[in-house]
């Protein structure tokens, strides 16, 4: 199979998994759905440009969109997905962990009932997440974790200083959420119509030339 088709299965396979059509994808990416279609069918190729933007757009690498995947067998697939989730979970296991044995050391050792310690563990939790997501998860899902992180974080700091009552700590949440949103749908400044040609009609105007 050559690199054209492995592409373009590639392209075909995650564009369904997100549950896209053609024209969403089109109007992701700014090119037209006609550009999405050739692709696909492996009758052109998108440029590297627009193949960063695609594996960013699905958490994937750019290896990803190259390889073949139909040689790895599902067993083997299925294992790789298991491990992943095994490794990140135990890294949120190993958090919390800490945040027991630091809770039980602190009220044997200081007689402090410090319960805010697995408050604090759910922030931590977050950024363990957001570092295997962006290592092996999908694009979406980091504004998602960070979004999570930004509320446990003044959630935490909001309980740690009860006392005082400054609840207004959580108007910081408004406008981050604001910009969290915003960078989520950030994309790469594109000019529309020139690209949507085949590659035979550039070769065809070469010649002419």
């Amino acid at each position: 199979m050559n690199v054209k088709q492995i592409i373009a299965d590639n392209l075909t396979e995650l564009r369904r998994a997100q549950g896209l059509t053609q024209s969403e994808l089109a109007a992701k990416l700014h090119y037209s759905d006609k550009a999405v279609s050739k692709w696909e069918r492996a009758e052109a190729l998108p440029d590297t440009e627009v193949l960063y933007d695609i594996a960013m757009l699905y958490g994937v690498t750019l290896d990803y969109l190259v390889s073949d995947h139909k040689d790895t067998p599902p067993e083997v697939q299925s294992v790789r997905k298991r491990n992943r989730i095994i490794i990140t979970m135990l890294s949120v296991l190993l958090v919390w962990g800490i945040a027991v044995i630091l809770y039980v050391n602190l009220k044997i050792a200081l007689k402090i009932n410090y319960w805010l310690v697995f408050i604090w563990a759910c922030p931590i939790t977050s950024i363990v997440l957001i570092v295997f997501n962006g290592i092996w998860g999908k694009r979406p899902w980091t504004f998602v974790l960070v979004s999570v992180l930004v509320w446990t974080f003044l959630a935490s700091l909001y309980l740690q200083f009860l006392k005082y009552n400054i609840w207004s700590v959580f108007l910081i949440g408004a406008p981050a959420q604001i910009a969290i949103i915003m960078w989520s749908n950030l994309r790469s400044p594109r000019k529309v119509p020139t690209r949507n040609k085949d590659p035979k009609e550039h070769r065809d105007e070469d010649k002419s030339e």
